[in-house]
């Protein structure tokens, strides 16, 4: 059994990019996907036809673009999630691309921890 889980931290963005891949003919296909979280070393993307696990994807973003390949589709109301695995070669820096909405969860709690002691120093 293979593991889903990702190395490193993930961030939550929403971004349209781009997927293009082969389909089962060796035409190329291309479809935009939302750009859910990104690691250095996956995505998530959401879209709204499924795909098959163990498909080899571009992602292009602006002037630049990802290699991996889908490890999970899974349905979720609102369209199919896909957890993309980056190829060895191909990780993601902040240096390089960073999507125009982009949050750290760490940085929330971080900030609700000091929200609520700020607000137990009121208090008292």
């Amino acid at each position: 059994m293979t593991s889903e889980r990702r190395g490193g931290d993930r961030l939550l963005c929403a971004e349209l990019v781009q997927m293009i891949w082969q389909d089962e003919m060796g035409r190329e296909r291309r479809r935009i996907a939302n750009l859910e979280d990104i690691s250095l070393t996956g995505v998530c993307l959401q879209v709204e036809q499924p795909m098959p696990a163990g498909t080899a994807i571009v992602v292009q973003y602006g002037d630049g673009e990802l290699l991996g390949t889908i490890r999970y589709c899974r349905h979720q109301d609102t369209g199919y999630f896909l957890g993309v695995e980056l190829a060895e070669g191909s990780r993601w820096s902040s240096q390089h691309y960073k999507p125009e909405h982009l949050l750290d969860p760490k940085d929330l709690v971080e900030k609700a921890i000091l929200r609520r002691s700020a607000d137990k120093s009121n208090v008292n």
